[in-house]
């Protein structure tokens, strides 16, 4: 059921069956959401931390008007912050953007799993620290980039991460964020989008069908987004800790730190 997850930290540490096992046994409620349903609204108390198995969600705020950012997509895998059980009360919403089935993580089952499993520990810190780097990009997406750059940067980063987590058949995966929602996460009006969106397809960068994103060119799509996937952390730490974890069992060679 945890999979995902599972596997998502895996892109930066070394899970034993052990700590796998933990984690398939760490949630104890999974409920079922349908479309555009709130998982926890601004201004709630949250007490446990929810795991996205399966479908599709966000991060968003709602100015008093009406008018809405929407500041991150969480797609499976994905834990609705880690530490988010320190706060008194939401300081935002997240709500799904398909049908989802989401796990909860009792606040003391969290602590107890990050104290019994130290490379856990470190997975969901570095977890953490990939949620901040990106939304530090999607900062400069919306403030430097044009729209044109900012509609092919998200997409590029959609697939990446879909295909980090094994959710992308070839060059293809889900998509199930409508224009309107896209205005609201790139600053950009619906009718902007959907302009730009046919200016990607017209240039064979991308294919949208109903709920279908198809890449047909990923390296011209980067290239115009001016994409560098660095800041997903997502291809040296794994490998750079099985090394390490290598060396650990060999005497006389020096041990990263984290290990």
């Amino acid at each position: 059921m945890l999979n995902p997850l599972i596997r998502k930290l895996e892109n930066f540490t070394v899970l034993s069956d052990e700590d796998r096992t933990a984690l398939v046994n760490a949630a104890h409620q999974v409920r079922c959401y349908g479309f555009r349903e709130d998982i926890i609204r601004e201004g709630d108390r949250p007490e446990s931390v929810k795991l996205l198995i399966e479908g599709w969600a966000c991060r968003y705020k709602h100015l008093k008007d009406g008018r809405r950012q929407i500041m991150a997509y969480l797609v499976p895998g994905d834990l609705c912050d880690v530490r988010v059980f320190l706060l008194r009360e939401m300081d935002h919403s997240i709500m799904t953007l398909s049908p989802a089935t989401i796990a909860t993580l009792p606040r003391d089952t969290l602590l107890g799993l990050m104290e019994r499993h130290p490379r856990i520990a470190q997975a969901l810190w570095w977890s953490t620290l990939v949620d901040e780097a990106t939304l530090r990009e999607w900062i400069v997406n919306v403030g430097q980039r044009t729209a044109y750059e900012r509609t092919a940067h998200l997409l590029c980063e959609v697939f990446i991460r879909l295909r980090a987590v094994g959710l992308a058949q070839g060059n293809t995966c889900d998509f199930p964020v409508t224009q309107a929602e896209l205005a609201d996460t790139l600053g950009l009006t619906t009718v902007h989008v959907n302009r730009t969106l046919q200016e990607l397809r017209r240039d064979g960068l991308i294919e949208l069908r109903g709920k279908r994103l198809g890449i047909r060119d990923l390296r011209g799509l980067e290239q115009v987004a001016l994409f560098t996937p660095n800041y997903l952390h997502l291809e040296h730490e794994g490998e750079e800790l099985d090394a390490n974890s290598r060396q650990k069992r060999e005497p006389g060679r020096a041990v990263h730190p984290l290990t």
